[in-house]
């Protein structure tokens, strides 16, 4: 069980990295973005990789509390 409970720890702090590496890319695409007129589309993205983000950290979060308690409790 802890094994499968590391490998999804490792799953998701992975697309926690994934998620803000492409935040951070449509960040560095900003000016471009103004000039060609997409500003929108780039904010809604930055904003879609920001969410994706916190929602993975949580993930691993609640993945290490679960993996705390069940080596606590054996």
């Amino acid at each position: 069980m802890q094994i499968i409970l590391v490998l999804a720890v490792v799953a998701a702090a992975g697309l926690v990295l994934f998620s803000l590496a492409r935040g951070l890319l449509y960040f560095a695409k900003g000016h471009q973005a103004a000039i060609d007129g997409n500003v929108h589309e780039n904010q809604v993205m930055q904003n879609k990789m920001m969410m994706a983000r916190v929602k993975w950290q949580a993930i691993t979060i609640i993945l290490l509390i679960i993996i705390g308690v069940t080596a606590a409790g054996s």
